[in-house]
């Protein structure tokens, strides 16, 4: 009768274990895509970004040596991804396939600039630091204009924002949603040995003493629930990477790294501190409040 008793306890306690393993991997591996999209939202934002292109159009008076050393300055310059130079020859020709007329059968002259047209960095497209860099370049004399899609500059900046600003909300509110399933899980699992808790109170036990193997205990599975999340996250990053692959997931590796570190690390904390308050919890009723 005894041995029956101890089996089910031990498939019990075998069946809480598995419970707050499958709890916990489920919220880091959800948590864990969060984390990759926010990867990737950041990427997605940066590559329109860069689409933003600041064209600088020339004098006709401007020497060769000026045009020369105006290029290979936009090409060393922090905020210039790409300088292209386009002539009013090549400038013409685009507009002649784009229309399919010669404009200048009409016209008689080519009335367009030779111009510059510079590729910005991510963190350049912005109303402030694109009007710094125009009132700098404006300095040259032989620069007649400098022309960018302010309003478009403008717009991408503020829906960045936005979904930055919403996306930090959820995240926020997702993580606290994994903290209260994790330390549910685990109180639940803490509760059910309550009474093995307080009798070791009883006999002497030292707070630590009692602590320490429920810590250690949770501490496991949290491991063990954080490593069955991180390979669900790597066969989810696999995919993602060969179905989508303009989206080049696997170059951020610093912060991919970072993240299914953190997810781990997250794991660990979660657990131990959810049962530190566990077992204190119990630790400091009394035994008639053990049966509530």
């Amino acid at each position: 009768m005894a041995s029956s008793f101890d089996s089910y306890q031990k498939r019990k306690l075998i069946s809480s274990y598995i419970s707050v393993v499958i709890s916990i991997a489920l919220v880091l591996f959800l948590l864990g895509c969060l984390g990759l999209l926010i990867i990737n939202s950041k990427k997605v934002a940066d590559h329109f970004k860069e689409q933003v292109v600041m064209t600088i159009y020339l004098n006709d008076s401007a020497k060769d040596v000026e045009i020369n050393q105006l290029k290979k300055s936009l090409a060393l310059a922090e905020y210039s991804k790409e300088a292209l130079y386009v002539s009013k020859e090549e400038a013409a020709e685009f507009m002649k396939a784009d229309t399919g007329e010669d404009f200048m059968d009409f016209v008689g002259y080519n009335p367009l600039k030779n111009s510059i047209d510079v590729s910005l960095k991510a963190e350049f497209v912005t109303t402030e630091k694109l009007t710094e860099i125009t009132e700098s370049l404006s300095e040259k004399g032989f620069i007649e204009e400098i022309r960018y899609d302010n309003d478009l500059v403008e717009l991408m900046n503020d829906n960045v924002k936005k979904i930055t600003f919403w996306v930090l909300i959820i995240s926020g509110l997702f993580t606290l949603i994994a903290v209260l399933l994790i330390n549910s899980s685990i109180r639940l699992a803490v509760y059910s040995k309550r009474f093995i808790i307080k009798t070791m109170q009883m006999v002497g036990a030292t707070k630590r003493f009692i602590r320490k193997p429920f810590v250690w205990q949770s501490v496991k599975l949290g491991i063990i629930g954080a490593v069955i999340a991180l390979i669900g996250m790597a066969v989810v990053l696999y995919y993602l990477d060969i179905t989508f692959l303009e989206l080049r997931l696997l170059e951020n590796t610093v912060l991919i790294v970072a993240l299914f570190v953190g997810i781990f690390l997250l794991g660990i904390l979660i657990t131990w501190i959810s049962t530190f308050i566990a077992t204190q919890r119990f630790l400091n009723l009394k035994t008639d409040q053990l049966y509530y």
